[in-house]
């Protein structure tokens, strides 16, 4: 049973903006470290960075809910596999959250090109008994 959708697309070049102008802040505020040493091993980090952006901001949506009070940016970890399909590891207020609805899955789809990054989450609950 799907609990939620959500999807969201980032344009690359605002992202580099805030990048330049805010240097290694904005970094910290959106990525953990692991987010950060992946991002920051290609020659040009923007489009990496973005799409990790559009996913966190898409499993929000997912959750029905936006980043803030309820779900911090550092909540929600964008991993990849051996394989290199993007997966997501979870923490604290998001970990909480997956507990209340009862889910243990969410699906998520990455794309970014050289101009935009996109990102689709499907938060999956267990079906409820009749």
């Amino acid at each position: 049973m799907i609990f939620g959708i959500g999807t969201d697309i980032v344009e690359v070049d605002r992202i580099r903006k805030f990048c330049d102008k805010f240097e290694g802040k904005f970094l910290n505020r959106i990525l953990l470290p692991t987010e950060q040493v992946y991002c920051l091993n290609y020659t040009d980090s923007a489009p990496y960075i973005a799409v990790r952006f559009a996913a966190k901001e898409a499993i929000a949506k997912a959750f029905g809910i936006g980043i803030g009070k309820k779900l911090g940016w550092h909540d929600i970890e964008i991993i990849r596999e051996e394989t290199g399909k993007p997966n997501v590891r979870l923490h604290g207020k998001a970990k909480f959250l997956m507990e209340k609805i009862g889910s243990e899955k969410i699906q998520i789809s990455l794309s970014h090109t050289d101009k935009y990054a996109t990102a689709t989450a499907i938060i999956e609950a267990q079906s409820s008994s009749n």
